[in-house]
């Protein structure tokens, strides 16, 4: 297997020819024409993906290079806690002496304590200005890119350094990776994802009383990091059956919003945080907020008034539903669509007015409205034959997204106008391949077609 094969295949990012070619055998420590490792260039090149392929096939990550760097330290320059990550792999610190940990480490902190603006600066000796662009590191989570000089880097040290201490078993106080994690205004900054999930993965009581002391913080940005921490322990409880603390935590978020809370975006993402929770006072809370001046806040009530459990989801009792259909009718859009969601999930058909919210919503003036009601409705299959027929109208609208849940949802129901609705919705547009309204409008027109196979 050529060398110069997967050189090249590295040099495009191109994953998965590299993962073709190391398997085919190709030596993972392939040299590139500048005399470095293919890994060296995946990782200058920010390909998390390309450089994660090489480790696993066995590339030396602590290969001492000509210059004395090796392509972990250089990840630890590049600033992007992705890269570090898939050149950590499983074992490869467990190689590093204490003397080369202790390096490395002061190296991340070293980095993060000058800025990598001054670092970068450190590198070039250059002097010009330096061009930035937010891009995103991994799947989920931002960080702002510098380049000065044909050098880059990327402005995640705080990540690279807390996911090293993390890995390497040093317990970095609360109140540090806190103080790393609120320095970003940015709540999908790598800097704070990193904090964010190493302060959840710590199961002491310890850490888990530190963070949640922050819900009465003086500043917001702390009040929602705090709150991103316990949303984790709400989702991810599994972690650790010994050390779970979802109960404490619903129990902190309930009060924390009979309490108050004074800023709008953090009330906001509470509400939100508490839609996850199971508490018995979660209905209250949403009574409490569905009359807040903020539409924001008002838009995340509706799934506060639902009881969501292993049966069908039931409105919390009269009042939620008065309420319910008070905000299905709200100004504003968005807590009409997030209403419109919550009576989907509730209708049965049984009752006529929640059936004439449903009708209503689905004909509302604003298209956006229209279309996402329309997707939260299609995706159940109570029989109300208004609700049906509101949903064969929407196929006269222009906008594809909206079509497909109306179709979507007469095929859910057995619709007889099923077939008329498939005609009506035409070809799906380039992005709808791995839809799975598009699948099952798929299924059932070949079945339509084979009879006799189906």
């Amino acid at each position: 297997m050529s060398g110069a094969e997967l050189a090249a295949a590295v040099g495009r990012g191109d994953e998965q020819d590299v993962r073709r070619l190391l398997e085919a055998g190709a030596d993972p420590d392939t040299l590139a024409e500048d005399g470095l490792p293919v890994l060296c260039r995946a990782i200058t090149a920010y390909e998390a993906g390309v450089a994660d392929a090489l480790v696993e096939a066995g590339a030396d990550v602590t290969r001492e290079l000509v210059d004395g760097t090796t392509p972990l330290t250089r990840a630890v320059d590049g600033g992007s806690p992705a890269v570090v990550k898939a050149l950590l792999g499983r074992d490869s610190l467990l190689r590093l002496s204490e003397a080369a940990r202790e390096a490395l480490l002061a190296r991340a902190r070293r980095w993060y304590r000058e800025g990598a603006e001054a670092g970068l600066r450190g590198r070039t000796g250059a002097a010009g200005p330096v061009e930035r662009a937010t891009v995103m590191d991994d799947e989920f989570h931002r960080v702002t890119e510098l380049t000065l000089g044909g050098v880059t880097v990327r402005a995640g040290h705080g990540a690279v350094l807390t996911d090293l201490e993390w890995a390497l078993r040093v317990l970095t106080p609360v109140d540090e990776l806190v103080a790393r994690a609120v320095a970003q205004d940015d709540p999908e900054h790598v800097d704070r994802s990193a904090a964010q999930w190493v302060l959840y993965q710590r199961r002491s009581k310890e850490t888990w009383s530190a963070v949640a002391d922050r819900h009465t913080s003086p500043s917001p940005t702390e009040r929602r990091f705090a709150l991103d921490v316990l949303w984790l322990h709400l989702m991810n409880p599994w972690l650790s059956w010994r050390h779970t603390y979802e109960k404490e935590t619903a129990d902190l978020l309930v009060a924390w919003a009979a309490r108050g809370e004074s800023d709008t975006a953090v009330l906001t993402e509470l509400l939100r945080v508490l839609g996850d929770a199971e508490h018995p006072h979660v209905p209250a809370v949403g009574l409490r907020y569905a009359r807040h001046p903020h539409p924001r806040v008002r838009a995340m009530t509706p799934d506060l008034l639902i009881l969501w459990g292993d049966g069908p989801a039931v409105l919390a009792g009269p009042e939620a539903r008065a309420v319910l259909l008070d905000l299905a009718a709200d100004e504003d859009g968005d807590v009409r669509v997030r209403a419109g969601a919550a009576l989907g999930a509730v209708h049965d058909g049984s009752d006529p007015a929640l059936t004439d919210a449903v009708v209503t919503l689905l004909g509302d003036p604003a298209p956006e409205t229209r279309a996402a009601v329309a997707e939260a409705v299609a995706h159940h299959t109570v029989h109300a034959p208004a609700v049906a027929d509101a949903l064969y109208t929407l196929l006269d609208s222009a906008d594809f997204r909206t079509r497909l849940n109306a179709t979507y949802g007469l095929l859910r129901r057995q619709d007889p106008r099923t077939e008329a609705a498939v005609t009506r919705l035409g070809a799906a547009p380039p992005g709808y391949e791995e839809d799975h309204r598009v699948s099952a409008i798929w299924h059932w027109t070949w079945e339509r077609d084979h009879p006799d196979d189906a």
